[in-house]
């Protein structure tokens, strides 16, 4: 666990994390940054979908005790049964999204579990059956993109025009494949600054035109800059 109280593991939904998130005190918690993800939350009796963000997310309000599923990129929608550009930028009771008897039926699961972040695991995997295995071509689609190739490129090794490729990819991001290229982009600087390589060669490595591009990109993304972002964000 780390000092702000987060802890993660691989869940057994391929692709997909379970996360807790416990009272560090105020001001241990940074900010949620753009990451591609959607997760289904529980906290204090709650249950919320956090929707695809384009830039930082602040929590507010008093420390409390979270615990949720993050899916793979684009794989949330069909899991929960809603376009994700409809959430994006949102966190939303998870009661308008789903029939109330059911979201009644999972808060009565998680309350009579010992552990709320296994209770989530167990529902994302009976909702995972239901609805299959996700397109094959947007996984195709992240990992392309991860790889630093280009919108453009990506899309013709996929088969896909422009239009259905944008079309396809709000419904599952939350927004268009060059959004998702700009996030992914930014992940991977992050992973590499936190490992402490310098930020030029991040900038180099992540695929940036150069340095002072990278700062631009989290300043607009993460609404910070790099050197303070990397003080507490998750």
């Amino acid at each position: 666990m780390r000092a702000d109280g987060y802890a993660q593991r691989p869940a057994r939904l391929p692709g997909a994390v379970v996360w807790t998130k416990t009272p560090a005190g105020p001001g241990a918690s940074g900010p949620v940054l753009p990451d591609g993800c959607m997760d289904l939350l529980w906290s204090e009796g709650r249950l919320l979908v956090a929707g695809p963000d384009t830039r930082a997310f602040d929590p507010a309000g008093p420390p409390a005790h979270w615990a949720g599923v993050r899916f793979f990129p684009g794989t949330a929608p069909g899991y929960l049964g809603v376009p994700a550009h409809e959430l994006r930028d949102r966190r939303v009771d998870l009661s308008e999204l789903w029939p109330a008897a059911a979201v009644r039926r999972l808060r009565e699961r998680i309350e009579a579990a010992p552990s709320a972040a296994a209770a989530l695991e167990e529902a994302v995997l009976d909702r995972a059956a239901e609805a299959g295995p996700p397109d094959p071509l947007l996984g195709a689609l992240v990992a392309a993109l991860d790889a630093g190739r280009p919108v453009g490129v990506s899309a013709d090794a996929l088969g896909l025009g422009a239009r259905r490729l944008h079309r396809r990819a709000l419904a599952a991001f939350g927004y268009g494949p060059k959004t998702l290229a700009r996030v992914l982009r930014l992940q991977r600087a992050l992973r590499l600054a936190r490992a402490g390589v310098p930020y030029a060669e991040c900038a180099a490595r992540a695929g940036f035109a150069d340095q002072a591009h990278l700062a631009r990109d989290v300043k607009e993304l993460a609404g910070r800059p790099l050197g303070v972002l990397l003080g507490g964000a998750r």
